[in-house]
């Protein structure tokens, strides 16, 4: 889908201002109410939005480990073992990735005791072989799509 100038002005605001009503941000952006409405409704049917509830910590939860664990499955359990994945609490992400491994958790426990619990109930999911874990020690860069939106929706020849 093709993200013009406004639309990109409209997802900054979202992003940064969430808890602005419709009209303010039609007055903000200098367009007609219905004009915004009608871009929210295309930017949500097309995927572009996929949501607008609140972003929660998993530390502030009482879960400040974070980890990614790879896990290795056996041929044809991918499917099975990705299921299963959704009925481990902690597991707060998932992906089928391509190299070393079939997929890609991330996974927020409370302490390093409670991730090595939660490592030996996907150890213990049928179609695992094995697993591998990093800790996350620090976050350098949070979760953001501002940048890439405004680089998307920047006019073709400009810098």
């Amino acid at each position: 889908m093709a993200v013009d100038e406004l639309d990109t002005r409209i997802l900054r605001l979202l992003i940064e201002q969430p808890r602005t009503s419709v009209r303010e941000y039609a007055r903000l952006l200098g367009v007609a109410r219905g004009t915004l409405q009608a871009r929210l409704d295309r930017l949500e049917r097309t995927g572009v939005i996929t949501g607008t509830g609140p972003v929660l910590s998993p530390a502030a939860l009482g879960h400040p480990v974070l980890a990614f664990v790879h896990i290795e499955v056996t041929q044809g359990h991918l499917d099975e073992v990705g299921d299963a994945l959704s009925a481990v609490p902690e597991i707060i992400e998932a992906f089928s990735i391509t190299g070393g491994g079939d997929l890609l958790t991330r996974v927020a426990a409370r302490d390093n005791a409670h991730l090595e619990d939660v490592i030996q109930r996907l150890i213990r999911l049928p179609g695992v072989v094995r697993t591998r874990t990093e800790v996350a020690l620090r976050e350098r860069v949070a979760h953001r799509v501002l940048p890439l939106v405004e680089a998307v929706g920047r006019a073709p020849g400009k810098p």
